[in-house]
């Protein structure tokens, strides 16, 4: 009867070890399918990326006159207006007042200066196209710069759900009409018993405060 018992047991566990083995190699090949699908994602970014550039590049080498730039976050740009005299540009905490014009790669206009209006942005402290929230950093008061922006630094493989499409690489002229520090974010001065702390609102260049709307 024990002997009976004992061979049960064995045969229950020999099934079961059997049962573990065959679900873990079942799921091997799924682990091995994964890993494609990325690499194979990975390849079509890279493949992506190196063909708008090499567009961008084309329209650079067509436009001998205009001198570009090329900036470490992978874009270009040029200056239609240049500002010789000011050192200072937008920091972090900064408000940026602004006009932007975006066209597609080709030129053609996909939101006017009169579509968007004036751009508020308050630096790094707002969700913006990637090219444009470093692009505008670099840039000194009353300067017009023109942006070169392959699709992974402007509105990548979803674009802005209206009139930008996936992977479009956008062409975006920026006026920065004046840029301030944030007055909330001012360190409090020390005041009297007597006297009230008074803090000065800046007023922008040209237009009034507004807030930023994205393409």
């Amino acid at each position: 009867m024990n002997y009976l018992k004992i061979s049960i047991y064995t045969l229950l566990f020999t099934v079961l070890l059997a049962g573990c083995k065959h679900h873990e190699e079942a799921r091997k090949p799924i682990s091995r399918a994964s890993g494609t699908f990325m690499k194979k994602s990975a390849d079509r970014n890279k493949k992506l990326v190196a063909n708008e550039e090499d567009v961008i590049k084309k329209i650079i080498k067509t436009n001998p006159k205009v001198k570009y730039y090329a900036t470490r976050k992978g874009y270009w740009f040029s200056y239609d207006e240049k500002n010789n005299t000011d050192t200072a540009t937008p920091k972090k905490g900064d408000i940026a007042y602004f006009n932007l014009e975006v066209k597609d790669i080709n030129g053609k206009i996909i939101y006017s200066e009169a579509d968007l209006g004036p751009q508020t942005y308050y630096v790094d402290k707002q969700d913006i196209m990637m090219g444009l929230r470093d692009g505008i950093k670099y840039m000194k008061k009353n300067e017009t710069v023109t942006f070169l922006f392959p699709s992974h630094i402007a509105y990548g493989y979803h674009g802005d759900n209206k009139k930008i499409g996936p992977n479009q690489p956008l062409i975006c002229t920026v006026t920065l009409r004046n840029f301030v520090p944030d007055p909330a974010a001012a360190p409090a001065t020390a005041a009297t018993p007597r006297q009230a702390v008074k803090s000065t609102t800046p007023v922008p260049a040209a237009s009034p405060k507004k807030d930023t709307i994205n393409p």
